[in-house]
């Protein structure tokens, strides 16, 4: 990759055991579907800009899901940019599938784990998977438990014994699911929760960080109380950036494993979002960002 990307996109990780190197600063996908994440967008069109100007951009990491439609990011992600370029990784995960009343609904069975896979092959025009996340339910989904991944990693683990995956993941997971799973296979990255108002996973950043696997975080603006949403404004507004970029330049600072997966439907939004990688945080900043989960 282009040294210069690699900077402007904060850097590069490789994932533990392979030979998959992304930029820091990668492109999450959910929000390419309709309102609700169901159903097809107002503009495919527009959509399909995004992608574009992710990958024009450098992005060569995109996060998706078959169940994001479902069924329509990841054929949005194949229009707009089947054949893919060389070097984009495209990172899916299974566990769940919606109701036709716009839920979302747990299913870790071996059919549905299956299904999934296949799913996710068929929409995104791919013969292997390069990484599949098993999303974990926990608290109604909202939250990591402690729920067994024996069962559906066994069977994930023997899709990648036949080819059809790379390597696999784990999203809303504990430190004590992750030793499990690792009884089973090998695990490159983790996708939880977490952001400067939202820490409870920092010393399980740190202990991914030893054994050099990725930390993926998902919401970084998510669950700010109005004490913690005004510290962030302050910040972003002595430094002339967007609360966003803000957000997204503390969780770089956090620690090299972490990679980020903004999404957006929006090119501009985009553009933003990618600024955040040369987003400079001086030290009262940093301070003051690091307060922010005490307010």
């Amino acid at each position: 990759m282009n040294k210069s990307i690699e900077t402007k996109l904060g850097g590069t990780f490789t994932l533990p055991g392979t030979s998959i190197t992304v930029s820091r600063m990668g492109y999450g996908a959910m929000q390419l579907a309709g309102p609700g994440v169901f159903g097809p967008p107002r503009d495919p069109d527009a959509a399909a800009a995004v992608l574009r100007e992710a990958i024009a951009a450098g992005v060569n990491h995109i996060d998706t899901s078959d169940f994001y439609g479902p069924h329509v990011t990841n054929q949005i992600i194949r229009r707009a940019l089947h054949p893919y370029p060389k070097g984009l990784v495209i990172v899916t995960k299974v566990g769940a599938r919606r109701g036709n009343d716009k839920s979302w609904i747990h299913d870790a069975s071996p059919k549905a784990l299956i299904d999934s896979v296949h799913d996710n092959l068929r929409n995104l025009a791919l013969d292997a998977l390069d990484v599949v996340n098993f999303r974990a339910w926990g608290d109604n989904g909202q939250a990591p438990g402690e729920e067994p991944l024996t069962e559906p990693l066994s069977v994930l683990a023997e899709l990648k014994k036949q080819g059809l995956i790379r390597h696999l993941g784990l999203s809303n997971v504990t430190p004590k699911q992750l030793k499990e799973a690792q009884t089973i296979t090998d695990i490159v990255c983790i996708q939880n929760f977490y952001n400067v108002a939202h820490r409870d996973d920092d010393a399980f950043i740190d202990d991914l960080a030893r054994q050099h696997i990725a930390y993926v975080p998902f919401f970084p603006l998510g669950g700010f109380n109005p004490l913690q949403s005004s510290a962030l404004d302050g910040v972003a507004a002595l430094l002339r950036a967007t609360p966003m970029q803000v957000a997204l330049a503390w969780l770089l600072h956090r620690s090299p494993n972490v990679l980020l997966i903004p999404g957006t439907s929006s090119v501009q939004h985009l553009r933003e979002n990618l600024q955040a990688a040369i987003l400079t945080l001086p030290p009262e900043a940093l301070a003051k960002l690091n307060a922010v989960v005490l307010t």
